[in-house]
């Protein structure tokens, strides 16, 4: 029995080393912190409870759990978070948020999930925009920091106003609900929204919202944010989102809530 417990010690040493480096990929050991907008259903919200709810805290969980670690999230303003980020003041982002060639400028990513937008109205408008070219001459709202600001800029300067089919008028707002509610009170004509949330808020203002658009429109990427740098913390995640695959946690996140696999 004696001649075993060299292997045996060999072994133990190894799995310790293998929790504390696991342990030493985030700034607090045994916590993954995660910054998000928890105002953001069907991706992260609060329920009755207080609970954070949703697609994202649920990749969040199982990337935790790979990490031998319990996630923790702090609720930030989405203009916000890739400041937070570089702050220090999370780990990572996991909050609805699409890759793009500026924010990978501020940030190192890993492609978790595609999704696109979705167009809403309200449910007394004579209004049914289906596409992008329907907004020209309206007042649009957006959550603060999206990317389709620049989209409908473009978009109403190089075809709405050479069309004489009016300008597109995009109004900021901090968050979705309060977009919502401008267009529930008739400052804004439409609302565009991430296309799970779009169908998340026209059920909560119990139809008094509806998503006009049949398809998602300008698809993109969703990402985790890792601060540009930090080499333990991203090469961990990476690990991570690998073992969720191999686990069947990934695609039962993305079955339940109707997105697509990164490619």
């Amino acid at each position: 029995m004696l001649k075993h417990l060299p292997g045996l010690t060999l072994l133990a040493t190894a799995l310790f080393c293998t929790g504390s480096a696991l342990a030493a990929a985030t700034a607090t050991p045994g916590q993954l912190k995660i910054g998000m907008e928890i105002t953001y259903p069907p991706f992260e919200s609060y329920d009755a409870d207080k609970n954070v709810v949703g697609s994202d805290p649920e990749l969040s969980h199982a990337l935790a759990k790979h990490l031998e670690s319990k996630a923790e999230f702090i609720d930030t303003k989405f203009p916000s978070l890739i400041m937070g980020l570089n702050a220090g003041k999370f780990d990572a982002i996991i909050s609805g948020m699409y890759i793009t060639p500026e924010r990978q400028t501020q940030a190192m990513t890993i492609a978790y999930a595609k999704t696109g937008a979705a167009i809403m109205v309200s449910r007394d408008s004579v209004l049914k925009p289906t596409a992008p070219e329907d907004l020209c001459g309206l007042k649009v709202g957006l959550e603060q920091g999206t990317t389709w600001v620049a989209q409908f800029q473009k978009l109403s300067a190089e075809y709405c106003v050479p069309k004489g089919k009016g300008a597109i008028t995009v109004s900021e707002y901090p968050s979705a609900p309060e977009v919502t509610q401008a267009l529930l009170s008739n400052n804004i004509q439409a609302q565009v929204e991430i296309a799970g949330a779009a169908k998340m808020i026209a059920e909560r203002t119990k139809g008094r919202v509806l998503v006009t658009t049949e398809h998602p429109i300008y698809q993109q990427t969703l990402g985790i944010f890792v601060k540009k740098g930090n080499d333990a913390t991203y090469q961990a995640l990476l690990k991570a989102f690998e073992e969720t695959k191999k686990s069947g946690e990934y695609t039962a996140i993305l079955n339940k809530y109707a997105l697509e696999a990164a490619e």
